[in-house]
């Protein structure tokens, strides 16, 4: 199974009027005043997934600091998910800072929704450390819901969407909720590699890491070291489409040394472990 875990659509009415929502969201806005940024339907995403060879995906919308706009994602993506249901898994997005985040979040999960991200708590202006993110986390570790959190890197050049989350708080968060399913995207900001500390690989058990906007990030050697660090199992394919196509990322897997059994894990294996179709 190809399974990519971190797709972004956009509904048509939304990308027609961006206008209007980004005066709603200035970290919308700064998203959207990105040359490299684009907008995607559900029949582009269904497109791209026959012609790239990718069975799954997990889809969500923008996670905004507006409550209302959150909504409006969610119905888009939950009825994209609803229609295809072979092919997309609904991610609910929210703002933790709302006090009806949980009704919110009850309600995707009755129309269908199996995880909640990608959450941006830079661009959403809520603190890991903070009460929101842990109702956030409380609520979803009792669901046993993934939780697909933005975490960059800290050093090197700047892009449109790259805020200050250090990866000392996301271990943080990461251990004071050992039950937590958590997906960090874009190798979680380099956190992967203290992986190698017997410390964190323990603090970390939970967490899983998406290659999400990888090539602008890393050299494909960087495969070769999650493997050499022993975390493979717990690499998800994740394109953070369509900023990039996932025909690029599987390219690189081809090519990048590992073993095929080694690929197949990070192309859907783990993935349809952590979201449970295994057992479906």
């Amino acid at each position: 199974m190809v399974f990519d875990v971190h797709v972004h659509l956009f509904p048509p009415d939304v990308t027609r009027n961006i206008e209007k929502y980004t005066c709603r969201d200035p970290f919308l806005a700064e998203i959207c005043s990105s040359k490299g940024h684009k907008f995607a339907t559900v029949e582009d995403l269904l497109a791209e997934m026959d012609k790239c060879g990718v069975e799954k995906t997990a889809v969500s919308g923008f996670a905004s600091s507006d409550p209302g706009l959150c909504r409006e994602m969610n119905d888009y993506i939950l009825e994209a998910a609803r229609a295809y249901p072979r092919r997309l898994i609904a991610m609910a997005v929210v703002s933790p800072l709302d006090r009806m985040m949980e009704r919110e979040l009850d309600r995707a999960l009755k129309r269908g929704a199996r995880g909640v991200g990608e959450l941006f708590p830079w661009g959403q202006a809520f603190a890991l450390e903070g009460d929101a993110a842990k109702r956030l986390a409380f609520y979803c570790q009792e669901r046993n819901l993934p939780l697909l959190l933005h975490l960059n890197e800290k050093v090197g050049h700047h892009y449109a969407g790259k805020g200050d989350i250090s990866i000392e708080e996301g271990a943080a968060f990461a251990a004071k909720f050992p039950s937590l399913p958590l997906i960090f995207a874009h190798w979680g900001g380099g956190l992967c590699f203290y992986e190698l500390m017997p410390e964190l690989k323990k603090q970390l058990r939970n967490v899983y890491y998406d290659i999400a906007a990888s090539p602008f990030l890393y050299s494909r050697n960087i495969y070769r070291v999650v493997r050499e660090i022993g975390i493979l199992d717990k690499i998800l394919l994740g394109s953070d489409y369509p900023l990039i196509s996932p025909a690029r990322y599987l390219r690189e897997l081809d090519e990048s040394g590992l073993a095929p059994n080694e690929i197949s894990r990070i192309k859907g294996e783990n993935a349809a472990r952590l979201f449970s179709l295994n057992d479906e």
